[in-house]
């Protein structure tokens, strides 16, 4: 339905327009072709030239990380002392909130001055795991050649940083959480060297209190009994584990510090001595956003346990762990108690009240009707 027509002119031009892509992509071709012959005389040259470009952006890099986020140099020795004053991480503090400031840590490990073990203990979310990277971070970047998130980093020469941080399974490998993280514990203790560092966060927590434990226990003695005495960080829950900077010389307890103010934690994220007792799991819990009921069931199961508390049993070995009877306090406690102060015998009147005053408009009340509607809940009362 449709006639088409042209001129030998116009014919001559579309042959041109549709056939000029591959005239194109062929004369690409060639052109590139021969610029490689051309530089195949010239690839070691330009090897060597990339590479030196690689080294140079790599450390102006290093340069100019060091000027803005005010990195010390670091000093490099063959020692096996590693001394970091006023460490920081060098990404958290990055993503910190703007005017919020990074509280910095000193950190001190030394085989030969006894403190080549650091159990560190503290609440959840107090900056733990933080401390412990930190200190692989600074020491990893002195390594590479740049400077340290911190005011003096006195850094040994170090062969591996060995680290067991986090939780991760391995289901398609039938490894459950806890198998993975012995697997990988396993791999450290029986690749240790003495210029190793250690890094190991709760190691034990993916089974029985019991058992965890007993596990963490002997790991840090292997660890210090082991010849190369390897320098470790080992931060975990089980506060029983204090004990051993009484029975182990170069094992020393620090604790993240923290302060309580009313019912809330806050966290003071610096470093000190001693070992924590108090891991404030249920304060977390709330700040998480669970259920009011459940936080003070948790509460009250907590205060019954306290309460309840037997004498601490030792193992078999008498050098072992001392762990509490957690199994013989949870069957002395009951369903949730019906009434837990003299307060629950008015609960419904509270409630009473409580729902008169949430309906009060304060702003649009007279001193006359406030009168009034004291007067009604002193009624209510009575």
């Amino acid at each position: 339905n449709a006639e088409r027509y042209i001129t030998p002119e116009l014919k001559e031009y579309e042959e041109k327009i549709t056939g000029a892509e591959d005239k194109i992509q062929a004369i690409e071709i060639e052109l590139y072709d021969k610029l490689l012959l051309e530089l195949q005389d010239y690839i070691a040259p330009i090897q060597v030239n990339g590479g030196v470009l690689g080294i140079l952006d790599c450390l102006s890099c290093f340069a100019d990380n060091a000027v803005k986020y005010n990195y010390k140099k670091p000093t490099l020795h063959d020692g096996l002392a590693l001394d970091l004053k006023a460490c920081r991480h060098p990404v958290i503090e990055r993503n910190l909130p703007v005017g919020e400031q990074y509280i910095s840590n000193d950190i001190y490990l030394d085989p030969n001055d006894e403190q080549q073990v650091i159990i560190l203990t503290g609440p959840n979310m107090s900056g733990k795991s933080a401390i412990l990277r930190q200190a692989a971070s600074n020491t990893l970047m002195a390594h590479v050649g740049s400077f340290v998130a911190a005011d003096i980093a006195n850094i040994p020469v170090t062969d591996k940083i060995f680290t067991r941080v986090g939780a991760s399974d391995n289901l398609s490998g039938g490894e459950s959480t806890f198998m993975v993280e012995m697997n990988e514990t396993a791999s450290i203790i029986n690749n240790i060297s003495t210029r190793s560092l250690i890094l190991l966060d709760e190691i034990g927590r993916g089974t029985s209190t019991y058992d965890g434990i007993s596990i963490a226990w002997s790991i840090v003695e292997h660890l210090h009994n082991a010849s190369a005495a390897p320098k470790t960080l080992f931060a975990t829950h089980y506060h029983e584990l204090n004990e051993l900077e009484n029975k182990l010389p170069r094992v020393k307890n620090y604790h993240v510090t923290n302060k309580e103010v009313g019912n809330k934690i806050i966290f003071l994220r610096k470093l000190a001595r001693g070992g924590s007792t108090h891991s404030f799991g249920i304060h977390v819990a709330k700040m998480a956003g669970m259920p009011p009921s459940l936080i003070a069931r948790a509460n009250e199961i907590l205060h019954q346990l306290e309460e309840k508390h037997v004498d601490d049993e030792a193992t078999p070995n008498s050098d072992g762990p001392k762990v509490e009877r957690i199994a013989d306090n949870i069957q002395k406690i009951g369903g949730p108690q019906m009434q837990l102060s003299i307060f629950d015998a008015h609960s419904e009147t509270f409630d009473e009240i409580r729902k008169m005053l949430e309906n009060i408009d304060i702003n649009r009340l007279t001193p006359v009707e406030a009168l009034m509607k004291l007067n009604e809940i002193k009624g209510v009362l009575k």
